[in-house]
C-alpha cells in the first residue's frame, strides 16, 4: 500500500545530562525537550510519526549506540523515509559517518535526513558542503576534547593520583581523598600470600592451583561479588586464577606503593580500542600509597622472577610466545614441543578440575595461516585507490594550513600586546599616565597575552599531533611495504604486527581451525 504521508523516525541524543534525572532509567530534560521539539515539528510537517528513538548518555562518535543503530537499520529496510534530528550533531560527529550516511548511504536507500536548528534538508540540492563543515566543526570539537581530557589526565598522573576506574586488586579507593588509594584488607592478604608463597620456591601455575582448590574468587570474580557490574558477569572459567594472573602480580610495582599508570593507549580519538605502550612512557611515581608487600619480600622475588625465565634450549623467544589466547576462556595458551615439533595449548585444564575444550594448534599450522591473513592485508592496504588517498592527503593538508592561520593570527595579537605594553610604559614615563593607572592596565593586557599565548602552545601541540599522525601513516606503509611476498615469520614481526590471537579447536566435522589475528596496523 502506498504511502500518503511520509514516516518520520525522530532521534535524539544527549552525552552528558545525568543531574536533572530522578534515576539513570528516566529521560533526562534536554531529552524531553529534544522529543517535544521534534514532535511539534513534524506535525507541522504533516508528517507521521513511525517512532521516537533516543540515546541517553552516549557521545556522538560512540558507533555503538543502540537506538543510533536502530534508526539506521529502520533506513536500510526502508521502513521509513525521513530521519529527523534537532541538529547533525545530535546525528554524529565524526565526519566519516556524516559523509557514509548522511552523504551517501541515504540517498542510496532514499532516506530524507532533516536537522532543525542548523536548517540540513538532504531534499534540498547544494547543502552537501554544509553538512560537511558541519562535520568537521563537530569533529574537530570532539578532538579538541579529546586533547584536554588527555592533558588533565596526563597532569593528575605526573603528581601521583589515581585516574583509572577499578582499583588494582589489593586496593580501594580513598574515599577522603580523590586520587588516593587505600589498602583493601581482604584481597591484600591473598597479594601477600602469592608472594609468600613464590618466595618459598612455589611455581606460579602451582599457586594458582592452590588458590583455586581453596576456593578464594580472582580478582574479577571477587569485584562481582562487592558489587561490581560487568557488561558481561564472569562466568565460571573466569572465576579461576590462572598462570599470568600471578605472573602480572608478582611484577606490579604497584603493590610497594609506586603509582604505575598509562600503560595502554587509546589508537587515536575516534576509537576506543587500547593499545599497550613500551615501559618507557609509563607515568611512574614512588611513594603514593602505602604497599602492601615490603621492599626485602619485594626483591626477593624480583630476583627469583629473573633467574627463572626460561627461554627455548636454542635461547629463542617462541614465535607467538604471549601472543595467541583461548578462544574459549581468554587464557594465554603456553607452548610445549613434541616429536621435534612445537605446538600450542590452553592450560586451563592444568589448574582446575573443570576447564574448558581447550584450545590447540601447531606453529606451523599458525604461522601458515598468519602469513595468509599478512598477505592480503598488504594486498588490500597497499591497493587503496588514489582517490580516497587524495581525500586524506587534502584533509591533512587542510588541517594543518587552518592551525597553521590560527598560530599566525594569535602571534599577531602576542605581538600586538607586547607593543601596546612599551607603548604603555613609555606613557608612564613620559608622565601622560600615572604609576596607579600604568599597573591597573599592564595587568589587564598580560592577562589577555598569556591567554593568547596558552593558545598558540596548544594549537601548536595539536599540528605536532598532527604531524605525526601524517608520519604514523607514512611508518606503517613503509612498514607492510617492508614484508610484502616474506615466506616465513619472525618474532620482530610478530611483535611488529600483532597484538594478540585468538586460536579455538579444530572442529571434528568440518575440520576448520577457528583463528582471529587482532593486528596493530
Amino acid at each position: 500500500m502506498k504511502r500518503t504521508k511520509p514516516l518520520v523516525a525522530i532521534y535524539c541524543r544527549l552525552s552528558q545530562e545525568d543531574r536533572d534525572k530522578k534515576s539513570r532509567e528516566d529521560d533526562s530534560e534536554s531529552i524531553k525537550n529534544q522529543k517535544i521539539m521534534l514532535t511539534e515539528y513534524a506535525n507541522d510537517q504533516d508528517w507521521d510519526i513511525y517512532g521516537i528513538y533516543s540515546d541517553d548518555d552516549y557521545t556522538g562518535t560512540d558507533r555503538n549506540r543502540p537506538a543510533f543503530n536502530e534508526v539506521i537499520e529502520l533506513a536500510k529496510q526502508k521502513k521509513i523515509d525521513i530521519i529527523l534530528c534537532k541538529s547533525q550533531s545530535r546525528f554524529a560527529r565524526e565526519l566519516e559517518i556524516v559523509e557514509m550516511y548522511i552523504n551517501r548511504l541515504f540517498l542510496d536507500w532514499g532516506i530524507r535526513f532533516v536537522s532543525v536548528t542548523d536548517n540540513i534538508d538532504t531534499a534540498i540540492e547544494g547543502t552537501t558542503v554544509m553538512r560537511q563543515m558541519n562535520g568537521i566543526m563537530d569533529e574537530r570539537y570532539v578532538e579538541n576534547l579529546s586533547v584536554s581530557i588527555k592533558s588533565a589526565l596526563k597532569t593528575k598522573r605526573a603528581n601521583g593520583e589515581y585516574t583509572g576506574g577499578l582499583p588494582l586488586y589489593g586496593y580501594k579507593k580513598d574515599p577522603n581523598q580523590k586520587g588516593h588509594l587505600i589498602i583493601d584488607p581482604e584481597p591484600a592478604k591473598v597479594v601477600r600470600r602469592v608472594f609468600s608463597l613464590y618466595n618459598q620456591g612455589y611455581g606460579k601455575t602451582a599457586i594458582a592451583r592452590i588458590l583455586n582448590n581453596e576456593g578464594i574468587p580472582n580478582p574479577t570474580q571477587y569485584k562481582f561479588e562487592k558489587g561490581v557490574k560487568y557488561k558481561t558477569p564472569p562466568n565460571k572459567l573466569g572465576t579461576y586464577w590462572k598462570y599470568f594472573a600471578i605472573s602480572d602480580m608478582l611484577c606490579n610495582e604497584m603493590y610497594i606503593g609506586n603509582m604505575v599508570q598509562g600503560k595502554y593507549g587509546t589508537i587515536s580519538y575516534k576509537t576506543h580500542k587500547n593499545r599497550p605502550k613500551p615501559p618507557e612512557q609509563w607515568v611512574r611515581v614512588e611513594g603514593t600509597h602505602e604497599p602492601i608487600i615490603e621492599m626485602d619480600l619485594w626483591n626477593s622475588v624480583q630476583n627469583k622472577i629473573n633467574s627463572n625465565f626460561k627461554p627455548y634450549k636454542n635461547g629463542k623467544i617462541g614465535l607467538f610466545a604471549r601472543k595467541c589466547k583461548c578462544m574459549y576462556c581468554n587464557y594465554t595458551m603456553k607452548s610445549s614441543k613434541s616429536h621435534g615439533d612445537r605446538y600450542l595449548r590452553c592450560s586451563t585444564k592444568h589448574v582446575s578440575k573443570d576447564s574448558c575444550q581447550g584450545s590447540f594448534v601447531s606453529e606451523k599450522a599458525l604461522e601458515r595461516v598468519v602469513l595468509k591473513e599478512l598477505n592480503h592485508l598488504i594486498e588490500k592496504y597497499l591497493n587503496i585507490s588514489e582517490f580516497e588517498k587524495n581525500i586524506v592527503l587534502k584533509q591533512y593538508r587542510n588541517n594543518k594550513e587552518e592551525l597553521q592561520q590560527e598560530i599566525s593570527k594569535h602571534q599577531n595579537k602576542i605581538n600586538a600586546y607586547s607593543k601596546a605594553l612599551k607603548d604603555l610604559y613609555m606613557d608612564k614615563t613620559n608622565e601622560i599616565i600615572s604609576q596607579e593607572e600604568f599597573i591597573a592596565l599592564s595587568n589587564d593586557i598580560r592577562k589577555d597575552k598569556e591567554t593568547v599565548e596558552a593558545l598558540v602552545t596548544e594549537r601548536k601541540k595539536q599540528l605536532l599531533e598532527l604531524n605525526n599522525e601524517q608520519d604514523l601513516l607514512k611508518t606503517k606503509k613503509q612498514l607492510l611495504e617492508k614484508y610484502i611476498n616474506v615466506e616465513q615469520l619472525s618474532r620482530e614481526m610478530v611483535d611488529n604486527l600483532i597484538d594478540y590471537i585468538e586460536v579455538g579447536r579444530k572442529d571434528t566435522k568440518t575440520k576448520q581451525l577457528p583463528i582471529k589475528i587482532h593486528w596493530k596496523i
